[in-house]
């Protein structure tokens, strides 16, 4: 029942009267960091270079504790535009690693933070997408959808991370919407409101598509999106929100995509 429901959301009429309006325009939007490509690599090896922990150090619940930091950091330090180059940025980076880390009983030394931080932006550009994430948007913009990007972070940093993907030509930049280039983060509903008037879309006809909970979950059902979770992660539910979907992966996405009538079989 919610297949039909959501497929029909995205299907023309049948058989419009002839007076009736263009048809709805449809938009899906994808997060970047650990949406079109897995955000941990780097982080690891970060960690790894800087203090040697080995393998058995739990370094995906740690860097999803930095990732928590960063936005709680980001947010007082004043969100959106704030976060360009700067020595308060970069204490702000390196405070993540001391406070992340510490919930796992490592004490960072500010020069250790800081090397941290220096080996994590050493190789962030090291980009390779998830099996089938190119691939997808391939097949989004051929059937013809407005594909676009909604990400968080300052607006060098983040292009430099798209130019890395090389999907420009998939994704033109006027619908690259970088929070820092545009005045506000997710999840404020602001900036999928912008999306969709720069876009031509309208909020009950756009999908969008990430992994953190509060960020892209939480944001896009406030401003009344069809959410789909990439969590492939398997973490847990941060409050009672209900996204239209869940998915592990790019597989997975492809196939409700199809069950959706969204992609063709």
């Amino acid at each position: 029942m919610k297949d039909n429901r959501l497929t029909n959301r995205f299907a023309y009429d049948a058989a419009p009267e002839k007076h009736s309006a263009a048809p709805v325009v449809k938009g899906i939007f994808f997060d970047v960091d650990d949406t079109l490509y897995d955000h941990l690599p780097p982080f690891t090896k970060a960690v790894q270079e800087v203090l040697q922990l080995g393998e058995a150090f739990p370094y995906e619940a740690a860097y999803r504790r930095m990732r928590h930091y960063s936005d709680v950091l980001s947010e007082q330090m004043g969100g959106a535009g704030a976060l360009e180059a700067g020595a308060a940025t970069e204490l702000m980076r390196t405070r993540r690693f001391q406070l992340a880390l510490g919930e796992f009983d490592v004490v960072l030394t500010d020069e250790q933070a800081a090397a941290m931080q220096a080996a994590y932006i050493g190789c962030q550009y090291d980009i390779i997408m998830f099996p089938g994430a190119k691939a997808m948007l391939e097949r989004l913009v051929k059937a013809g959808y407005i594909v676009g990007l909604i990400t968080n972070g300052a607006g060098a940093h983040q292009r430099r991370k798209i130019e890395a993907m090389d999907i420009d030509d998939l994704i033109p930049r006027d619908r690259q919407f970088i929070s820092g280039e545009v005045g506000w983060d997710k999840p404020d509903p602001r900036i999928f409101k912008l999306v969709n008037e720069r876009t031509g879309t309208l909020p009950e006809n756009s999908i969008y598509i990430g992994d953190s909970w509060n960020n892209d979950v939480v944001g896009a059902l406030q401003a009344g999106w069809i959410s789909i979770w990439f969590n492939h992660r398997q973490v847990q539910p941060l409050t009672e929100h209900a996204p239209a979907y869940i998915m592990s992966g790019y597989t997975d996405l492809q196939e409700q995509l199809v069950k959706m009538g969204v992609l063709p079989e």
